[in-house]
């Protein structure tokens, strides 16, 4: 675990939402509930937070907003572990989830002994951008594909037939004959 050895005085569960986050601090100690709340999922609004606490260490789940939340959360002094979701049967597999029962459950697990989230290494920011650029491409790239096909397969649909050609010059070649 990266910061283990730091001296923290709770330890706070966090379930990830889009717009808002359910937050479950504990006291490391007693395992008490110190505080349960939803916090907006802005940048400004989770500084304002955790810089306003003492060292704790902070458990996340692993998902779309986790990279930034880890990358703030711990650029402000906190330890983060990063929960592996589809590890943590106790999450994964409850038939009553609710946000609250998985931001206690994220920093009970997490007090007791974090191995038990089967923690997950997450991509610094240069990869992360590295590999939205790679996607980005494809997706466009496959939605081009797609757009190409419907068009030729619309037109076949009236008996006609397009030239063969490269998708860089389709619409050049196709939009006369269309």
């Amino acid at each position: 675990m990266e910061n283990s050895s730091r001296v923290w005085e709770s330890v706070l569960g966090m379930d990830l939402g889009d717009r808002s986050s359910q937050i479950c601090r504990l006291d490391r100690e007693t395992g008490a509930i110190l505080e349960e709340r939803r916090l907006s999922m802005t940048a400004s609004s989770l500084q304002r937070y955790f810089s306003e606490l003492p060292p704790c260490r902070v458990i996340l789940e692993s998902g779309t907003h986790a990279p930034w939340v880890r990358r703030l959360v711990e650029s402000i002094g906190h330890e983060v572990i990063t929960a592996n979701p589809s590890k943590v049967a106790a999450i994964a597999s409850s038939q009553q989830k609710t946000d609250e029962r998985d931001a206690r459950c994220l920093a009970q697990l997490g007090r007791v002994d974090p191995r038990l989230l089967s923690p997950v290494h997450l991509r610094s920011a240069e990869s992360q951008q590295a590999l939205a650029v790679v996607r980005a491409r494809d997706g466009l790239v496959r939605t081009r594909t797609m757009l190409i096909n419907q068009v030729r397969g619309t037109v076949k649909s009236f008996g006609a037939r397009l030239p063969g050609c490269s998708a860089k010059s389709f619409a050049r070649k196709v939009l006369p004959l269309l």
